[in-house]
């Protein structure tokens, strides 16, 4: 699990650098100068996709933690509830770039795909500390 854990860490800095590259550039196209959600996804992507995963594979490295039933349930949700989120972001930032009105259902209903996508994310990063921290507790 240790070289996916690399290999992930690295699909993920490929994407938070691809969709780095896409804010700057739609946004400069489209003529926006204001805030957007589209700034955030790379960042997002960077943080809870790149850095996380070499964390966990300096953590694997250290303590074996993936061994055994557990592991795969937090890793399906992480992986969702990451682009989940990014589902979110992506369509509040072109609705902002945009500059679309939105009506009051289709607001929430995009803050809703965001809000899930988090709280799949922080459901499967407590699945896999708690695999983490029996790992550690082993040795």
């Amino acid at each position: 699990m240790y070289r996916k854990y690399l290999s992930t860490a690295f699909i993920y800095a490929v994407i938070a650098m691809v969709w780095g590259v896409f804010y700057r550039e739609f946004t400069k196209f489209a003529g926006f100068s204001g805030k957007t959600a589209l700034s955030v996804i790379h960042v997002h992507y960077f943080a809870l996709g790149m850095i996380f995963f070499l964390l966990l594979a300096l953590l694997e490295k250290n303590f074996a933690f993936s061994a055994g039933k557990g592991v795969k349930p937090g890793l399906v949700f992480y992986h969702i509830g990451l682009n989940t989120a990014w589902l979110g972001f992506f369509l509040r930032g072109l609705v902002q770039v945009s500059e679309t009105v939105l009506s009051r259902g289709m607001d929430a209903a995009i803050s809703g795909i965001s809000g899930l996508g988090h709280i799949c994310l922080a459901a499967g990063m407590l699945l896999l500390l708690w695999k983490v921290r029996s790992g550690a507790l082993k040795n």
